[in-house]
């Protein structure tokens, strides 16, 4: 293909992406508050108590998103993603002049990026259509695990059917591959968190965990499997000694797995091939 007609492909994937992104932003923020309401709805309904209806209703959609400090309405012209935080409101709110973080305009841009990375890799295939889902849900995945350390059933288990039905033609992997991957992701970290537990007595991961390599494994196979867990097992440690060592985290708050998993399934999403030839290589 071109190098021009790729570039024009990645370039459009790069703003879709950055579109994306700013949705994400939503996801990121409101998922986790409507899950929690909902498990409230659900512990009131076991008590026989009449559920709260003071709260306004809350989805993705609605309310329309506003400043959390003032509850400035977020305009059109202010929601553009990137630029009107750089350029219109310079990383402020317009109606209370409070720092916007910009963790925002970084889901946006590291969104942006790496779409137009997965355009540019896999060129106008379904590859590159279903790298950009499989990226979009791991950016979602892994914010909300470092903000709540959850991560919710209803993007990791959706996520997980869809690998399997890519894999259907055999977009990643064989569909005897991904189902094993499926399993054997969901069964080894499984393994792992009982052997912990039974001699800890305490828990070192969760079940979200599970369910994100399951996916993982899914989407890309058995094969990957190995590739993903050593990667996100070294990223996570470094970043963990890392963070006690600069006493940021105390040694017995727990830090989230997600966002390493997904790391490690993003770099063997693209590479994980090489990686492997490479690591055989150097046996032999």
């Amino acid at each position: 293909m071109l190098p021009e007609t790729l570039g024009g492909l990645a370039l459009a994937a790069g703003l879709l992406g950055l579109c994306v992104g700013s949705f994400l932003n939503v996801v990121i923020h409101r998922l986790p508050r409507m899950m929690e309401r909902e498990w409230q709805a659900q512990c009131a309904e076991l008590r026989g108590e009449t559920p709260s209806t003071a709260e306004a209703p809350l989805s993705l959609s609605r309310p329309r998103s506003r400043c959390p400090h003032c509850g400035h309405p977020i305009s059109a012209l202010e929601n553009i993603p990137l630029l009107s935080y750089l350029l219109i409101l310079r990383g402020k709110c317009s109606g209370c002049g409070q720092a916007i973080s910009p963790r925002y305009p970084l889901v946006e841009l590291l969104s942006g990026l790496l779409s137009a990375y997965a355009a540019w890799h896999f060129g106008p295939t379904l590859q590159a259509a279903g790298a950009l889902l499989l990226i979009w849900a791991l950016i979602a995945l892994s914010f909300i695990d470092l903000d709540t350390q959850l991560l919710p059933d209803s993007i990791t288990l959706p996520l997980l059917w869809l690998g399997l039905l890519f894999n259907l033609m055999r977009t990643y992997a064989d569909i005897d591959g991904a189902v094993i991957g499926a399993m054997a992701g969901y069964l080894s970290l499984w393994s792992i968190f009982w052997l912990f537990k039974l001699a800890t007595g305490k828990e070192g991961m969760g079940y979200g965990d599970f369910k994100l390599l399951a996916a993982l494994g899914a989407w890309l196979g058995w094969s990957m499997l190995p590739v993903i867990v050593l990667l996100s097992s070294l990223v996570g440690a470094a970043a963990g000694i890392a963070l006690i060592a600069l006493a940021r985290h105390g040694r017995n708050v727990p830090i989230p797995f997600g966002p390493y998993l997904a790391a490690a399934g993003i770099i063997a999403l693209f590479w994980g091939q090489e990686l492997t030839r490479n690591y055989l290589g150097l046996l032999h």
